[in-house]
């Protein structure tokens, strides 16, 4: 493997080896933030030293008062409309991305026609993703302020592996609502295995596990002399413990018929289904039956049950780990250590199923609640300069492309390529005098944009007006070590440029980041031969420009025969262009450019001698 430095020396953290940063878990379920404190990584507890976890739940109440955490938690069921759980699972969606879910939450979740960003509505007052988050770190950042006797400032914040631009860029703006400088979002099995790998010299590999409440993710490292490198990343950005509770509550639905029982129908008794059911899946982890009363009535779910129920949610997180396996070019025989994260890997099934996928035992001797805080933590002080023996090196989780003729994706940035990072292509334009370009970035693994995710456009204006093929005009991908993808496009002759960050309108929605990888791998045949065709008729169109051009500027030197000749070809071939037989097309090109080519040289010759000529005049 590849062996890389740093100079972890940056700007105005260099001389402040004693400052501390916090490192932040900001989950769907609970959240916790650790620091380093005499070199080893510690989650904070509360104040009476019990508990690291805090609730990511949010509590309004009507006098305007803010409750977060376990306050907050003792209000789901009493006051449910005006309690906020699982934000998380909202960051950078749009409505449409989860209207499907959305009878499943307790408060009210909306789309107020201001943007595509979901909204959720507490009070006659409308709040954002990020605000809701932001309250949930501003708790944490208290917690430490308290055991530290200190103010904090600076923190490293984790997030899935899939999120996206928009997600991350929300993580940033939620921790800068709260009060932070956010000096890096990493994602949370990378935190992970910094939690485990630090300090180990041998080389190895290792496969992070994580699945937690509304999130999962698999991650391949290679870890080597403190070095820690992401071959490959996988996983689902709706799926976790919050689908598991969700099958107990629907299989009780079904088996005592709730629909049709009006104890059931108000928001409090959902809220308190939901949390039997969370019970449930906790007491089945080391038992094997559950009996609870709600409402008169009996809830009863046997471990049998329990796993039928969960066992395709098991399978979805076990189909993304083969692709993460395919994708690191590596097999399963070469994961020498499965590292588990997330509360709901304390399920026993989950952990006899990856078990099982990676013919090895799995490593849990972490609390996995814990895990990627103390990993964010580690990060955190290599950040501060107290550590100089660790380069994290993330990866993108999707190719980044523009959009070319014909609606081809032109990859410049391959999934899997390590952050930060920064890569670039030059391309021209097609018409001549053209002035503005239109950029179109994209997001995905198909040979057609339309299959893709777009994540914005932007135009080149003011290129100076050249013959088509001229302009030489460079486009880079710049992407940083949040992930964050920034584009620049620049004409190199006129220095004419244009930059933006792309921020797209609204998040992946779960169905599609779900399907993408599938996608490109069952339709790769079929998308080859498309992009074949494509690509031919685009050279086919190029060159019958390009003939038009020849002819009228040259149709006096040419003799009857040779202009003859041209036209019957440039004929054949657009003909041949306007089907979908590439074989043809690629004939008729190889044709006329046979035919055209001593003619061409025979024309160049002419109009040198007639410069010439015109010279010694």
């Amino acid at each position: 493997m590849a062996r890389f430095s740093i100079d972890l020396k940056s700007g105005n953290l260099s001389n402040q080896n004693s400052e501390i940063i916090l490192g932040i878990d900001l989950g769907t379920t609970n959240s916790l933030v650790a620091y380093v404190k005499d070199g080893k990584a510690i989650a904070v507890r509360d104040k009476n030293n019990q508990k690291t976890l805090v609730p990511s739940i949010v509590h309004f109440e009507e006098n305007g008062g803010i409750l977060v955490g376990d306050v907050a938690h003792q209000m789901l069921v009493s006051d449910p409309q005006h309690t906020i759980y699982s934000v998380k699972r909202l960051m950078g969606k749009s409505y449409e991305d989860v209207r499907g879910v959305k009878a499943y939450f307790g408060y009210e979740v909306i789309d107020d026609g201001t943007d595509n960003l979901v909204k959720i509505k507490v009070r006659n007052r409308y709040y954002t993703p990020t605000e809701l988050s932001a309250e949930i770190l501003k708790s944490l950042k208290t917690r430490i302020e308290e055991e530290l006797g200190q103010p904090v400032s600076k923190a490293v914040i984790t997030v899935p592996a899939y999120f996206n631009d928009q997600q991350r860029q929300a993580t940033r703006d939620a921790g800068k609502l709260a009060g932070l400088v956010v000096l890096r979002i990493i994602n949370e099995p990378t935190a992970a295995s910094l939690a485990y790998g630090l300090g180990k010299a041998d080389a190895q590999t290792i496969a992070v596990y994580d699945l937690g409440g509304g999130t999962f993710d698999i991650s391949i490292l290679q870890i080597q002399d403190g070095v820690f490198e992401v071959l490959s990343t996988n996983g689902d950005t709706f799926l976790g413990g919050d689908d598991i509770d969700r099958a107990i509550v629907e299989h009780w639905s079904e088996e005592y018929a709730l629909a049709k029982n009006p104890q059931f129908a108000s928001k409090s008794s959902s809220q308190a289904l939901r949390l039997l059911a969370e019970n449930a899946k906790i007491h089945l982890s080391s038992n094997e039956n559950f009996l609870a009363e709600q409402d008169g009535l009996k809830f009863y779910l046997t471990k049998q049950q329990f796993e039928i129920l969960i066992t395709p949610l098991v399978q979805r997180t076990l189909d993304c780990c083969e692709s993460a396996i395919k994708d690191s070019k590596l097999t399963i025989h070469d994961v020498m250590h499965v590292v588990m994260v997330g509360g709901s890997t304390r399920v026993p099934l989950v952990k006899q199923r990856v078990s099982e996928f990676f013919q090895r035992p799995v490593h849990d001797s972490l609390d996995p609640d814990e895990v990627v805080a103390l990993g964010a933590a580690i990060q955190a002080d290599v950040l501060a300069g107290n550590q100089k023996d660790v380069l994290l090196l993330d990866i993108t989780p999707l190719s980044l492309g523009i959009e070319t003729m014909g609606g081809l994706m032109d990859t410049i940035l391959p999934r899997n390529t390590k952050v930060p990072s920064k890569a670039g292509r030059q391309y021209t334009t097609s018409v001549d005098g053209q002035k503005n370009l239109k950029i179109a970035v994209y997001q995905g693994e198909r040979d057609l944009v339309e299959h893709n995710r777009k994540l914005g456009e932007f135009i080149l204006r003011n290129i100076p007006p050249m013959p088509a093929g001229l302009p030489k005009i460079e486009v880079q991908f710049i992407v940083n070590a949040d992930g964050i993808l920034k584009v620049k496009a620049k004409e190199l002759r006129s220095g004419t440029e244009q930059t933006i960050d792309i921020k797209p309108t609204y998040g992946i929605s779960e169905e599609d980041m779900a399907r993408m990888l599938l996608d490109s791998i069952q339709n790769a045949q079929l998308d080859m031969g498309v992009r074949a065709i494509l690509e031919a008729k685009n050279e086919a169109n190029h060159i019958l420009h390009s003939t038009e051009k020849f002819i009228a500027q040259h149709k006096e030197i040419l003799t009857e025969s040779a202009l003859s000749g041209l036209l019957s070809l440039q004929s054949s071939l657009k003909t041949a262009a306007a089907g979908t037989d590439k074989d043809l097309i690629n004939e008729a090109i190889q044709n006329l450019n046979d035919y055209s080519a001593p003619i061409a040289h025979k024309v160049m010759d002419i109009v040198i001698q007639q410069a010439m000529k015109g010279q010694k005049v």
